[in-house]
């Protein structure tokens, strides 16, 4: 028989001991707090929730909304019957669409390429030692601060065929157009794209300035004792470094320039003869002077599906690097 010396009955005896502590009435165990990482989680979303609630009633919201009234027939006279993909059918159907397709993909092909290599170019110029270089960059810069709307207005003056300055410096040169700039067919295109490029082609330089100077010194001083010039040391060294500026440049213009509306509208008002008309003012045109709503969020959808592919495929583009680097 064991005795209480016994090993053996010591841990019996530790699970009596234990089963009668239990069973024994007490005071309950004090419950632990929340962690630190549960009181940071708590506090950040405190901060977040007015933005989410703004974001939440003026863009989900209407965004929701206008997704349902792309089904319907909506117009400010009578209530909102559904039609289904009626809307959809049109837009394969109707050639004014297919216009502002068009003119909205010409404007974003140009523009985004045209916009990108001004953009390094200044930004090159501008790296380098001189005098001005601030007062330089921020003359440059300081377009995109100012409102689109404000700016296409003032380039309309200048353009213009009696009064535009710049429309008498150019004809002065033989560059003229009997019409006015923003008359003829063949020009007017050209001119909102060029109003377009230059108001942010102050933001483009800025981000790839940046992306200059976080670029090691050692690196081109390195390739220069080697012996290679400036083009070679821009083609293996700096345009390599910059290539995830360059892509979030690209995207970032090719986004803006499907959502294209200020300057056309103010400058042409989607003429002459819609060879301006981009989706956007087209959706505008449908829905506040045509008074056919169900049809313009149908047209803004269609829209919203091409800014979040191309939004995709940076996402796509930057996890790829971030897992090869």
């Amino acid at each position: 028989m064991r005795t209480a010396a016994d090993p053996a009955a010591v841990p019996r005896a530790g699970r009596a001991t234990d089963a009668a502590a239990r069973s024994r009435p007490g005071r309950p165990a004090r419950r632990r707090g929340p962690t630190q990482r549960t009181r940071q989680a708590r506090a950040g979303w405190l901060f977040l929730a007015p933005s989410l609630v703004a974001l939440a009633v003026f863009v989900v919201w209407p965004m929701v909304q206008a997704a349902y009234l792309s089904f319907t027939d909506y117009n400010l006279m009578q209530a909102a019957h559904w039609v289904g993909l009626a809307n959809y059918r049109r837009l394969l159907d109707d050639p004014e669409a297919w216009n502002a397709l068009e003119n909205t993909l010409l404007y974003a092909v140009v523009s985004t390429p045209v916009g990108v290599v001004l953009a390094l170019a200044l930004a090159l110029f501008l790296n380098r030692a001189m005098a001005l270089r601030g007062f330089l960059r921020s003359a440059v810069f300081l377009p995109f601060v100012v409102s689109l709307g404000v700016v296409s207005i003032a380039w309309a003056f200048l353009l213009d065929p009696n009064i535009g300055l710049l429309s008498h410096w150019l004809s002065a040169v033989g560059i003229s157009t009997e019409q006015g700039w923003l008359e003829d067919p063949g020009y007017a295109m050209a001119a909102v794209i060029a109003v377009g490029v230059w108001k942010n082609l102050g933001f483009y330089m800025v981000m790839y300035l940046a992306g200059l100077q976080s670029i090691p010194p050692e690196l081109h001083d390195a390739a220069r004792v080697d012996g290679t010039n400036a083009w070679q040391r821009l083609r293996s060294i700096t345009w390599p470094l910059l290539a995830n500026q360059t892509m979030l440049i690209t995207m970032m213009a090719a986004i803006g320039t499907l959502q294209a509306f200020d300057q056309i509208y103010v400058m042409t008002h989607g003429g002459p003869f819609f060879q301006t008309e981009t989706l956007v003012v087209f959706t505008y045109r449908m829905g506040f002077e045509r008074n056919e709503f169900g049809y313009a969020a149908a047209i803004s959808w269609v829209l919203l599906v091409l800014v979040f592919v191309l939004s995709m495929l940076q996402f796509g583009y930057f996890r790829k690097r971030a897992v090869t680097l």
